[in-house]
């Protein structure tokens, strides 16, 4: 296994791996392989658009140290499982809003101490902010027309001065009809307008298409390398 730019997320050839924070428990049927006494997961880019991401060509040292975590539409976990691994002494707060997929959620919490679910509407963060508090990371991947109001509703409320922002742009979920181009503009004015400087700008095709991954900055964070 080799090192990669990102913290915690090693390479194998073309693949991605974390390191396994439960050895021989595979969380979504992912493959698991051990090098070195290690056990690692393989991270799937199709299954997870945050491994796409990086795959797609996420800036290095995206994330340094993390101490919490607020994902936003944690579904089932498959990516969240992830950063269980690569934060194990980190607070990951899960945000799901659908009863249906909570469950799995919660089942994967119960032997992955450091998620800590939430059965909530991403538009309300003023519901679990006072169980939150103040976040590292900020991670957002919802089907919502109003996508970037809620990331920054949820980044006013609880992310860190210095911290990261990564909104995960679910175009289709926004409007139909226009060019994805036009979309992901406009989703940029309306955070630059915010104060938020884009890191990163990365389109995530072949693994999901019409989504686009923005890494953030907020407003009192420098700016790093647009």
């Amino acid at each position: 296994m080799d090192p990669t730019g990102w913290a915690g997320v090693f390479r194998e050839g073309r693949d991605l791996y974390t390191r396994n924070l439960r050895p021989g428990e595979r969380v979504y049927g992912e493959d698991l392989r051990t090098a070195g006494g290690v056990e690692y997961r393989r991270w799937e880019p199709f299954r997870s658009k945050l491994a796409a991401m990086l795959l797609k060509g996420a800036p290095p040292g995206l994330w340094t140290e993390v101490r919490s975590a607020l994902y936003l539409g944690g579904a089932h976990g498959t990516t969240v499982s992830h950063l269980s691994d690569l934060w194990p002494d980190a607070d990951v707060f899960v945000v799901e809003k659908s009863p249906v997929s909570f469950a799995p959620l919660l089942a994967l919490a119960r032997r992955r101490p450091n998620l800590l679910p939430l059965l909530a509407d991403a538009q309300l963060p003023e519901r679990y902010a006072a169980d939150v508090g103040t976040v590292d990371l900020l991670y957002q991947d919802v089907a919502q027309r109003n996508q970037v109001a809620i990331f920054l509703e949820n980044a006013r409320t609880c992310l860190a001065e210095g911290g990261t922002g990564v909104l995960m742009l679910k175009v289709r979920s926004v409007t139909q009809r226009r060019p994805v181009a036009a979309v992901v503009r406009d989703a940029r004015a309306e955070l630059v307008r915010a104060g938020f400087a884009v890191r990163a700008e990365v389109g995530l095709a072949p693994f999901s298409k019409e989504h686009v991954a923005l890494v953030l900055a907020p407003p009192s964070a420098p700016s790093i390398a647009r």
